[in-house]
């Protein structure tokens, strides 16, 4: 019998009752005074943990900056959301322990998690078992990770990897658009991985949030969690309001 670890029974818990927020802040574009602050003001708006990744130039002196100065600011969870095997930081409450199951190159499907599980284990951060399945452009992470994106419009074809996931162990599926991608996840994806899924699987979605009105059209179908990253770089106020919409719409 699995036994979960602290964060994980957090996320559940809250997860049971309302649609989780998770704010994403990349070591690679804020500086950690500023990821303080940012996490400061999405907690007050909501948000239930701290995503800290990116895809490009991170170290990991840079995420141990960012993740100690959030930590100093909130009480909620800080997971790491790596890009590689330089995103991870000793003082992270746990990480998304993530294979990118449609890229083309079995370094993101297995090798990076080789390499970072010793990393892991040794640090003590709490694993979440996670199946990474990008759609669509795909973004930055889509590039660098050599995925073969999913079309966003065959959802069958989304759940049947998130699908696989489940019957290999895995408790956590992230549907990722990308950063800067022009549209959210379609709330079909959604719909369509919940029917085929265990209701054990926890469904993140990420990736293309803009505004008030994707964030709700999102919310409404009802994913365990949504995650915003670039409108909080370049609009905190409206990520704020993102947040609040959010927690709006009931589970």
């Amino acid at each position: 019998m699995i036994k979960l670890g602290r964060v994980e029974k957090y996320l559940r818990r809250k997860a049971s009752k309302e649609i989780l927020h998770f704010t994403l802040i990349d070591p690679d574009k804020t500086l950690p005074k500023e990821a303080a602050e940012i996490a400061k003001k999405a907690y007050e708006a909501g948000t239930d943990a701290i995503f800290v990744g990116g895809s490009i130039g991170v170290s990991e002196q840079d995420v141990d900056s960012i993740v100690k100065a959030v930590k100093k600011a909130v009480k909620i969870p800080v997971i790491l959301f790596p890009g590689n095997v330089t995103g991870i930081s000793r003082y992270a409450d746990a990480i998304l322990f993530m294979s990118l199951l449609n890229s083309d190159d079995p370094y993101f499907i297995i090798g990076a998690q080789v390499l970072g599980s010793v990393i892991v284990k040794r640090y003590g951060i709490e694993p979440l078992p996670t199946a990474y399945i990008i759609l669509g452009e795909g973004g930055a992470a889509g590039v660098i990770g050599k995925a073969r994106p999913l079309p966003v419009n065959k959802p069958e074809l989304a759940a049947a990897y998130a699908l696989a996931a489940s019957m290999m162990g895995m408790r956590f599926v992230y549907f990722e658009r990308g950063s800067g991608a022009p549209e959210p996840i379609p709330p079909e994806v959604i719909v369509y991985a919940k029917k085929v899924l265990p209701e054990h699987m926890f469904i993140i979605v990420g990736g293309g949030i803009r505004t008030v009105e994707d964030a709700k059209r999102v919310a409404k179908a009802k994913p365990s969690a949504i995650v915003t990253g670039t409108i909080v770089e370049r609009d905190p106020e409206k990520a704020l309001e993102i947040i609040r919409a959010i927690k709006g719409v009931s589970r």
